[in-house]
């Protein structure tokens, strides 16, 4: 039996090993602390991005009937079941124009998620940089460090009056500043449409300033487009994929979470051509090697301005949210006391750029109609705090 001493000193051995340094710089992420406040406060929670509804009971079924049978329980192709792959390319080869070959062109991936980890590792060398619009899905910044590339940021800056609460369709970026930012080490830029967290929808003049720059440059496109069945009237989602001499330089991405409500399910797709899926899918095989097989098989967002909205000057705040920006303190103090989950947007910029997003916060309405309901009665409470 090992003696106290012995058993100090192995205990002492373990705490000098050092985290990476690809890791250690990373602090909470957002939604590990506003999710536990939602349930510690009883607050309606409109923060993260996940439906309070249960998906289609055809999806259900689907995936039940996919356990049941023999054949989906163990390890799948790492390309992906091939039913899902051709089912994809029935779907996609209208939407992109051209007919897209299952073996060649379509990897499914972990979620969405996993398939950008994969594409950087894939895809990214050394000091690489790739242009990200900011206000960004927070985790894209960290998927590019630990894979060895660099983020560089391009703004969208909100036009009009931003005193009021604005459209998504009035963050705008300026393209001189896109081409300002390109260096002889940017490799891609990523781009999301439907726009998280704003909810912007890029307008095709828009996608063609971004495919010119790409084209100029030689620079791969990587489209997010995982909320396109969330675009609503008057807006409509396009494929930047679909403009002249695109095809050979994007790779979109997309899942099944928010379109069928399963974001448990951790399903994805990357869609592109050969010579860019293969070492993305190189990649994908040595991180997680294949999608689990039988889900395989059955396979919004607002800002709202706060500026006017005062919190009281001597209000307590918790170690972790102490030192934060005006828009996480307002979203903890919300949380508490007002009893409304919103998420800070200052966590999907730039360090240099946070101070961007301190007027607002950010509500996902992916919601039941009396989940909403109860949010409007307690939001209510914020007349009580409103100045002119």
């Amino acid at each position: 039996m090992a003696s106290s001493e012995e058993t100090n000193d192995n205990v002492n051995k373990i705490n000098i090993v050092k985290a990476s340094e690809k890791v250690i710089h990373f602090r909470q992420d957002v939604w590990s602390i506003f999710t536990p406040l939602a349930l510690k406060f009883n607050a309606v929670n409109l923060g993260q991005g996940f439906m309070n509804f249960p998906p289609p009971n055809f999806v259900k079924e689907a995936a039940v009937n996919a356990i049941l049978h023999n054949d989906y329980n163990q390890y799948s192709h790492p390309k992906g079941s091939l039913h899902l792959r051709k089912a994809l390319a029935n779907t996609y080869s209208p939407l992109l124009n051209r007919t897209i070959d299952p073996e060649t062109e379509i990897l499914i991936s972990a979620g969405v998620i996993e398939g950008l980890y994969s594409l950087f590792a894939g895809l990214l060398d050394e000091n690489d940089e790739v242009i990200v619009f900011e206000p960004f899905y927070n985790h894209y910044p960290e998927y590019i460090t630990m894979n060895g590339g660099i983020p560089i940021y391009v703004t969208l800056h909100p036009q009009g009056d931003t005193s009021k609460t604005i459209s998504s369709a009035d963050w705008k970026f300026d393209i001189n500043e896109l081409r300002s930012k390109i260096t002889s080490k940017t490799k891609m830029i990523i781009f999301n449409t439907p726009h998280n967290p704003t909810g912007k929808v890029f307008s095709t003049e828009e996608m063609i300033e971004i495919s010119e720059v790409a084209r100029e440059f030689n620079l791969i496109i990587i489209s997010d487009e995982v909320y396109d069945r969330l675009c609503y009237k008057p807006y409509i989602h396009e494929h930047i994929a679909n403009l002249p001499e695109m095809w050979e330089r994007t790779i979109t991405l997309n899942s099944c979470s928010k379109t069928f409500g399963v974001t448990g399910w951790r399903v994805g797709w990357l869609i592109g051509p050969k010579n860019l899926i293969s070492p993305v899918l190189a990649a994908h095989t040595r991180i997680v090697f294949c999608v689990n097989a039988p889900l395989q098989v059955c396979s919004y967002y607002i800002l709202v301005n706060i500026s006017k909205i005062r919190i009281p000057s001597d209000y307590q705040y918790p170690p972790e949210i102490q030192f934060q920006t005006k828009d996480y303190k307002f979203c903890y103090w919300m949380t508490k006391e007002i009893g409304v989950v919103a998420i800070p947007p200052s966590e999907f910029y730039s360090e240099e750029n946070k101070w961007l997003a301190q007027d607002y916060v950010r509500f996902a309405f992916c919601k039941t109609d009396d989940i909403l309901d109860q949010a409007a009665i307690s939001l209510q409470k914020l007349k009580n705090y409103i100045v002119d």
